[in-house]
Order: structure tokens, then C-alpha cells, then sequence
């Protein structure tokens, strides 16, 4: 919640300040600014680079502060890292009391520390006690095992800090809180902060750190650009076979009564099942190599490339197709230079979002038995809770992802230059 204020509020400072510097620039007088009507059409819209730019150092700064990351200056507050005690107050058989302190030493994770010293001469029956704790952690302290008498019935710890405690009761101390359990040993949690520990959230370095890694030496004696094309190869496999077979049917469907009535259950019923669901069939089906991962990266695009393609014919202009009967134009013909130009529109934004999905997929295509793949990388790397492989490989999936995106959307610029000129 406090990540998602914290981007919004940034979105906002960024927008305010755009606007500002925008009303007192001097405008261009290009075809955008002359339209007339903006609002609602999408050729006068395009991206604006400086809200990109700020939008990723914006999620790159968040991520930066919320780990300690060394490439952002500013962070939110961490776990608790040194030196730390607190005093508690026992009660011994005979209804005495005394005090006693733990002295603590929180240190990082994979940080060799020595133990804190404590004072050796203790007058009472309560003794000091010395603990390493790892950072993010807790350790439970047993203050009845050091102190004499403390095996007695009637002992008991009652005040930390001064502080009345009970059993399952917790109080604060300077650097942390205390819980005592019921069987009275000291449950102590350092204060965490709000840094992300790196076994959930590594820092960006952590992650550029591994790329660098991986790119060198491989994962799981196969290297980087082999996963990558592995999951590539597949994806694109899959695509294409579903493209193949998926926008014939959607002609098909869009021009003929009978196509339509006799596939359009079928891909009704198909497009909200997700293709996770369809695992186990396909391991039973097909095995698990590698037919069975592309049949399922082409199950994740057949039904999209249908109904995009369908949707292309049926969004036809009626005008146009009586235009090219009356110049005397077959049916062929009107399929070929009237209904095919004016679907393909729809047939790339299909083509899109079933790429998308394909690449979304990936990753539980990759579950059936792979060794190499992106997918594959990923799933194994979270057996072993390696956050910053599992990261590596989502960012390296999204990026991919992205560039095909840009050159789909180049050759829809250079195949369609029609689109949205009526």
C-alpha cells in the first residue's frame, strides 16, 4: 500500500510538473495540435517519452529505496543493524528480584560478527546473556536456563525495560519488541523497517549482478541465449501455428452462417479456459516434450487470432462491399482487396495480445519437464528461493516481450498504412 501511495503521489509531482512546463513552452503547430477534435481518437494521441522516462526511474528509484540499493540516494528506513540490549526483570522462588541484561548483536545476513560480551561479575541470581541476531530475523532468548534458580517452580520474568510483561504479552525496547512465549523464553524481533529483506526483494545491482553472472557462465550447464531461444523458439512456434490455423477460421467464421454457428460454441467455450488448466490434459495427451509445450502456446493463441480475425470481417464497412459490386468485382476479389485490407487492423491487434499471452504462458509451458527455456530458469531458481534469477528472468521475459510488441506494431505501420483513414 505504502509502495503504491508512493508511485502515485510521484505520478502526480511528474504530471503537475509536465503540465507546468508545457503551458509555458512554445507550442508546435503540428497535425495533433490543429485536430479539432482530440478527445476519444486515438491517431491524435501518442506516448509521451517524458512520462516514460520518468514512469520507469520512478519504479527503478521505489525499487532502489525500498532494498538500500547503492544507486538511489534516497531510502526508506532499514532494518536495524549494531548493538542492542534490554533489561528484564526476573522473580526467583523465594520472591526475590533482580535484573539482568541481554546484550544483542543484529548484524546482515552472510556477515561474520562476534558475540557481544557481557559483564562476568553479576552479584544477584540474574545473569547477563549475549545473542547474534541476523537482520530481518528473530531469536529467542531463555533467560530461566542462564539464571540461578531459574529451573525452580516460581521463577518467572516479570518487566522488560520496566515494563510489565506476561506470557504472549509483547512490549517494545528501544531497537525492537519482546514476546514472551508461554513457557516464559523471550521471543526478540530487532526492528525491520521497511527495507525489503533480498531473499524476497534483492537490489537492482543484485539482479545486474546476476545478468553479468549468467550471461558468462550459464544456468544449469546451458547458457543464457539458449534459454532465451529456447523459450523464443517456442513461443514463436506456437504463434505461428495458432496464426495459421486461427485466422482462416475467423474468415470463416466472420463470411459463412454455418461456419459460424458450427465453430462459435467451440471458441466461446475455449477463450475463458486458461491454458494452465490445460497442463494436465496436455501431459497426458501429447507427454512431455517438446510437442506438448507448443501445443500449448498454440491453444494460448488459436482462439484469440480467431476472434480478432472474425471480428475484422464482421467490422467490414457494408458501403465498401457494395462499392466493389457494383464496379462488378467476384467474390474472390472482394475477399482479397475489400475484406482482407480491412480486417487486418484487428488481425494485429489480435496478433498482439496473442503474443502477449503466449509469452505470459511460456512460463507454464516450461513447467512440463524442460531444462532449458526462460520458464524453465524461473521455476527452478524459486525452488531455491534465488529471487534475483526469478526477477532476471521476468525482466529478460518482459523485455523480450516488449521488443517484439514494437516490431509488430513497426510492421503493422508498414503492412497496414490504412488503418484509421476510414
Amino acid at each position: 500500500m505504502i509502495v503504491l501511495l508512493l508511485y502515485v503521489v510521484i505520478f502526480a509531482l511528474a504530471f503537475a510538473a509536465y503540465r507546468l512546463w508545457e503551458s509555458k513552452r512554445h507550442h508546435l503547430h503540428d497535425f495533433a495540435s490543429l485536430k479539432t477534435v482530440t478527445f476519444g481518437d486515438e491517431s491524435a494521441v501518442s506516448p509521451n517519452r517524458f512520462a516514460s522516462v520518468i514512469s520507469i526511474i520512478a519504479l527503478f528509484g521505489i525499487w532502489g529505496a525500498f532494498t538500500g540499493s547503492a544507486i538511489t540516494p534516497l531510502h526508506v528506513p532499514g532494518p536495524f543493524v549494531g548493538d542492542t540490549s534490554f533489561t528484564y526483570t526476573a522473580r526467583n522462588a523465594a520472591g526475590e528480584t533482580d535484573d539482568a541484561t541481554v546484550f544483542m548483536r543484529v548484524y546482515r545476513v552472510g556477515e561474520d560478527v562476534p558475540m557481544p560480551e557481557t559483564s562476568a561479575d553479576q552479584p544477584g541470581f540474574a545473569v547477563d546473556d549475549a545473542l547474534k541476531i541476523g537482520a530481518w530475523r528473530s531469536a529467542l532468548a531463555r533467560p530461566h536456563e542462564n539464571d540461578i534458580g531459574g529451573d525452580e517452580d516460581g521463577y518467572s520474568i516479570i518487566a522488560i525495560d520496566g515494563q510489565p510483561i506476561a506470557p504472549d504479552g509483547t512490549v517494545r525496547f528501544s531497537d525492537g519488541e519482546v514476546t514472551m512465549t508461554s513457557k516464559g523464553s523471550l521471543s526478540i524481533k530487532p526492528d525491520r523497517g521497511w527495507q525489503m529483506e533480498p531473499i524476497w526483494l534483492p537490489a537492482p545491482e543484485a539482479v545486474v549482478s546476476r545478468l553479468g553472472e549468467i550471461a558468462s557462465e550459464g544456468y544449469k550447464n546451458v547458457s543464457l541465449w539458449e534459454h532465451l531461444g529456447y523459450s523464443l523458439g517456442r513461443v514463436i512456434a506456437g504463434f505461428v501455428i495458432g496464426s495459421i490455423i486461427g485466422i482462416p477460421l475467423g474468415y470463416a467464421m466472420g463470411l459463412s452462417n454455418w461456419f459460424r454457428g458450427w465453430f462459435d460454441p467451440i471458441v466461446e467455450f475455449m477463450r475463458p479456459v486458461p491454458p494452465l488448466a490445460l497442463i494436465p490434459l496436455i501431459i497426458i495427451w501429447f507427454g512431455i516434450g517438446e510437442e506438448g509445450k507448443v501445443i500449448l502456446l498454440f491453444l494460448a493463441a488459436l482462439w484469440i487470432m480467431t476472434i480478432s480475425a472474425r471480428a475484422g470481417v464482421s467490422g467490414v464497412r457494408i458501403s465498401k462491399v457494395h462499392a466493389a459490386y457494383s464496379l462488378g468485382a467476384s467474390k474472390w476479389q472482394i475477399l482479397r482487396h475489400v475484406i482482407v485490407p480491412n480486417s487486418l487492423p484487428e488481425i494485429f491487434t489480435g496478433a498482439r495480445v496473442a503474443m502477449g499471452v503466449c509469452w505470459g504462458t511460456v512460463v507454464a509451458a516450461e513447467l512440463v519437464a524442460a531444462d532449458r527455456g526462460a520458464g524453465m530458469m524461473i521455476v527452478n531458481a524459486s525452488k531455491f528461493q534465488l529471487t534475483d534469477i526469478v526477477i532476471l528472468g521476468i525482466i529478460l521475459i518482459g523485455i523480450i516481450g516488449y521488443g517484439i510488441d514494437i516490431l509488430m506494431r513497426m510492421a503493422e505501420k508498414w503492412l497496414v498504412p490504412w488503418k484509421g483513414r476510414g
